[in-house]
């Protein structure tokens, strides 16, 4: 077997972040016996595939995500193989009717190596699409953070995604939908003594983000991707720690995106929040930040009211500020605490994360955990739980960009 490539660090730092990822996931996934053993990505003996093609800025081959479109449910729950990457992403807060409280993630990523219809040789290993997976739980009470990583090819079943009825997958870690609609979903993923097997019911209706489902990420064209996300799905089940069963309930999130390209140059990573008032309103607010740490003019949001009546956030309407910094024992600082003041709703809020090492530190290293949030709405209290993705702090480069 030949040796996993190998990226130069001086070079990752220029390439954009996602670029990165995809260096990371390849060089794991060559490591790997079928990768080297079948001619399985774009019809070439795997151990002959070039860094240089796959890390290239080049997009040729790849759609590009350049208007909004017009989603059709369900097949945009399913794969979108003529763009470079996309991401299933399910995050919540649950709890025991005693009052324990766990965060859960369970994120799916599908990553084309190669663009357009494969010429693939006479092998069933033969793929030209990867697939990642991350399950993670925040137990609050104890204070630990629980966090697992998985790759595979989208070949002989190992890995995928389905529109009808609606399943993603990678191994046995699942997110599956009903035979004759979309919701309920049960996700489904375990590793070791840690567990989940939760039941997300249909809640608020779909949120197009940015302009219709079209989320540009900064003035070049085609730097954008499609966006949706629904902002608050009840959730009931069950989740294993140390293995050990604990019956919970409480809200879940999912969003989705699709596209080919990555942040733009001066763009230095994201803080992406996530957060479920208890007053019924959601927000969404993703914060890019330019290298030295300004807030990029395309960073935006939503805040979805209690009908599901979602109304959008620029820049200008929401001010981020950290209130507090924690260290990772890997290195990178990362903020630990936030202000969040969106104007135009009159919010006021602090959001605290429920303990600060929720740091994933697989191929990738970004900060993704529960939180827990208090303040005020027009002057009246109000409070609530999320979840936060903070990428760009650490050594390592950020996941895709939302």
């Amino acid at each position: 077997m030949s040796a996993p490539p190998a990226c130069d660090k001086e070079q990752s730092l220029a390439l954009a972040p996602w670029i990165l990822l995809i260096c990371i996931v390849l060089a794991v996934l060559l490591a790997r016996g079928p990768w080297t053993a079948a001619p399985a990505v774009g019809g070439e003996a795997a151990s002959s595939v070039r860094l240089d093609q796959v890390l290239s800025e080049n997009t040729a081959g790849f759609s590009l995500v350049e208007t909004p479109r017009q989603f059709r449910f369900p097949a945009d729950h399913g794969p979108h193989p003529d763009y470079r990457s996309e991401w299933w992403y399910f995050t919540g807060n649950v709890a025991t009717r005693s009052g324990r409280v766990f965060g859960f993630q369970l994120t799916f990523f599908r990553f084309a190596l190669a663009p357009g219809a494969p010429q693939l040789p006479a092998t069933r290993w033969a793929t030209r699409q990867a697939y990642m997976a991350h399950l993670a739980i925040s137990d609050v009470e104890n204070r630990r953070f629980y966090a697992f990583e998985r790759f595979d090819r989208n070949a002989l079943g190992l890995a995928g995604a389905q529109p009808r009825p609606f399943r993603v997958w990678l191994g046995d870690w699942q997110v599956r939908g009903a035979d004759s609609a979309t919701f309920p979903l049960v996700l489904s993923a375990r590793h070791g003594g840690q567990a989940i097997e939760l039941v997300a019911e249909a809640g608020k209706g779909v949120v197009l983000q940015g302009d219709r489902g079209f989320s540009q990420k900064s003035q070049r064209p085609g730097n954008a991707s499609h966006y949706y996300s629904y902002t608050r799905l009840p959730v009931h089940g069950t989740i294993r720690v140390d293995g050990e069963n604990h019956t919970v309930s409480g809200l879940g999130w999912m969003d989705r995106e699709w596209g080919t390209t990555a942040l733009d140059a001066g763009q230095s990573g994201w803080d992406w929040f996530a957060l479920q008032l208890d007053d019924g309103r959601d927000l969404m607010f993703y914060r890019l930040r330019r290298y030295g740490g300004a807030t990029d003019p395309m960073s935006a949001g939503v805040v979805v009211a209690g009908d599901g009546t979602p109304q959008k956030l620029g820049a200008e309407d929401v001010v981020v500020r950290p209130t507090g910094t924690w260290r990772s024992p890997g290195g990178g600082a990362y903020p630990a605490g936030w202000s969040l003041r969106v104007r135009k709703h009159a919010l006021e809020l602090q959001v605290t994360p429920a303990f600060d090492d929720q740091e994933h530190r697989g191929a990738l290293r970004y900060w993704e955990g529960a939180v827990a949030v208090a303040g005020t709405s027009e002057g009246r209290a109000v409070r609530g739980r999320g979840y936060v993705e903070l990428t760009g702090y650490g050594d390592s480069a950020p996941v895709p960009a939302r």
